[in-house]
């Protein structure tokens, strides 16, 4: 999401892959040209929406949407300091001063400056509804930006401390363009910025909606003139089904993409460890497996990464319009999910020291995990698989026979494996699980919640504010207003948790909330936990500066550093 939230994320296919035929040694494409893999098509040029909050759009836009900052190697926090700077300037209260790059602008050459500033506020402060937002995390609290037409300083004052401040500012594919959005709204960018100070939600109507829809890609591109770039790469075409192209922009004022062409492949998980063997592709991000590990150890002149990431699998009970409303139930399905055979069966053979997941929002390989685990008392009575136990809470409830429809994005053969692993041990319980899947799940089933239980991955990141609409309290149950809140869950104990955890500066006194946190969310079944993605990545040795992320900005964030020797 947004502001260094959570982002939804299909990264948890195939846990196999296709017998190794073609040649290893095919010629590797132009120089000029670097073409990588990726498993969805790419949707919208606005990533920052509750419903276009996802990895297949702001993975692409990392360097065609620049900003303040960015997740650099090993997931760090990283300013980009070619398009402009910021430091804090006050503690008390909180004051952050940004400046874009004096060259800093638009592809078109509009220059980057306030009401660039100003629309960015205006989708992530929540002062204005109108505008759709995954999340308002640490901006809700961010008064009004003095800014004024043309200036190239802003500054953020809080009303309380933030514990994320350092990236909280507009960062890399969340700034938009504000003379595209006051132009498709009727405004001069005079009245948007007058419209934005006022919040005059009347007025800023119709650019709401542009910016909330207007930048959907339905197989092909928005107009040139709707979708400029900031960073040094922009959007040439979407060819439906099968690529996105990007190209070098001659108006970024930074270091020069090294590549003039990239290409995004739409290639499923399953068929990618082919693709690169065939060289169709030189960049490959294919779901972990034993037999695709194999397939790509047996390829000359591929490189190989296999690290954990921040992404983690779980599944989402529907709050809003489902049995699951009944917490008696959700004890139940939570006893009997096999959580321990799903790691056994699908992430041991790849990741042989995997283990369950008993926390949600501190990944295992994060110095703080043992001490919020322990404190928090981990999945406790859920630990254990308990099918007798979880039949019992059924036949009381009167719902033996319940029908539970698991939603989930297809294709993706490793959660399908997981939802037969679910049925397996579930029906035994006294349920009857519904192979839910379909290729539209995050567009269109997810928002409208017709599904029981969702199985996704969160694509996320080490900052602690960035999952906490997550489980916050949405101010509506619909697809423009949950946020990341996909189920609805609500305690108001965990709101106010929230909003204290993202205001706490100091690090170490994060844990003692975070594990209060975790424990009402297994009180509640909020959510069921289930492993820690472990990552693969390969990629032909011809291409320097590919460099793996464990952050939801995924191998994409440094693409103008691409090159081939």
């Amino acid at each position: 999401m947004a502001g260094g939230a959570l982002l939804l994320s299909a990264c948890a296919g195939e846990d196999s892959a296709s017998t190794p035929t073609g040649s290893a040694s095919a010629s590797a494409p132009a120089a000029s040209t670097i073409t990588y893999a990726y498993e969805q098509e790419f949707h919208s040029y606005n990533g920052n929406t509750a419903a276009e909050n996802a990895t297949r759009n702001n993975g692409p836009l990392q360097r065609v949407l620049a900003g303040f900052w960015f997740y650099g190697e090993n997931g760090e926090i990283t300013p980009d300091k070619e398009f402009g700077t910021y430091e804090k300037t006050s503690d008390d209260p909180l004051t952050v001063e940004y400046t874009f790059n004096e060259k800093a602008v638009w592809s078109d050459g509009t220059p980057i400056d306030c009401d660039d500033a100003l629309l960015f506020w205006a989708y992530k402060s929540g002062k204005l509804p109108a505008f759709s937002t995954a999340g308002t995390t640490g901006v809700e609290s961010v008064k009004l930006p003095e800014c004024n037409k043309g200036e190239k300083k802003f500054t953020f004052v809080y009303e309380q401390p933030f514990a994320d401040w350092h990236a909280n500012g507009p960062g890399a594919a969340e700034l938009m363009p504000a003379h595209v959005v006051a132009k498709q709204g009727g405004l001069t960018e005079d009245e948007f910025i007058a419209a934005v100070k006022a919040t005059d939600k009347k007025k800023l109507e119709k650019a709401a909606k542009f910016f909330n829809d207007g930048w959907i890609a339905e197989g092909a591109l928005p107009a040139a003139d709707l979708i400029p770039a900031s960073g040094p790469y922009k959007l040439s075409k979407l060819d439906a089904g099968q690529s996105l192209t990007f190209v070098a922009n001659d108006k970024w004022w930074g270091t020069p993409a090294a590549t003039p062409t990239v290409v995004e492949r739409f290639i499923a998980l399953d068929e990618q460890a082919q693709a690169l063997q065939n060289r169709e592709v030189q960049i490959i991000e294919p779901q972990p497996g034993p037999d695709v590990l194999n397939q790509l150890k047996t390829l000359e002149g591929v490189k190989i990464n296999n690290t954990t990431q921040y992404t983690y699998e779980h599944l989402d009970f529907n709050f809003d319009s489902s049995e699951f409303k009944d917490k008696a139930l959700r004890e139940a399905f939570a006893k009997c999910v096999p959580r321990q055979l799903i790691v056994d069966n699908l992430i041991k053979p790849i990741a042989p020291e995997a283990k369950t997941l008993d926390i949600r929002n501190v990944a295992p390989f994060q110095s703080n995990h043992a001490t919020v685990l322990q404190a928090s008392g981990g999945a406790g009575a859920y630990a254990q698989q308990d099918i007798e136990g979880a039949k019992a809470l059924l036949e009381k409830a009167g719902k033996t026979g319940l029908e539970v429809k698991i939603g989930y994005q297809t294709p993706n053969p490793r959660r399908t494996a997981e939802v037969q692993l679910i049925k397996d041990s579930c029906d035994k319980a006294g349920f009857k699980v519904v192979d839910g899947g379909s290729e539209d799940f995050f567009g269109t089933v997810m928002p409208a919640n017709n599904y029981d239980v969702a199985l996704f991955a969160w694509a996320g990141s080490s900052l602690v504010s960035g999952w906490g609409s997550t489980y916050s309290t949405p101010t509506k149950c619909d697809g423009e207003s949950k946020g990341n809140n996909n189920g609805c869950y609500s305690n108001k104990k965990i709101d106010e948790l929230v909003k204290k955890l993202n205001s706490t500066v100091d690090v170490a006194a994060q844990d003692p909330i975070l594990a209060e946190i975790e424990k009402i969310l297994w009180e509640d079944l909020a959510t069921i936990p289930l492993f820690q993605h472990p990552g693969l990545s390969a990629w032909d040795e011809t291409v320097q500066n590919v460099v793996p992320n464990p952050a939801q900005s995924s191998i994409t964030w440094n693409m103008d550093k691409w090159s081939v020797s």
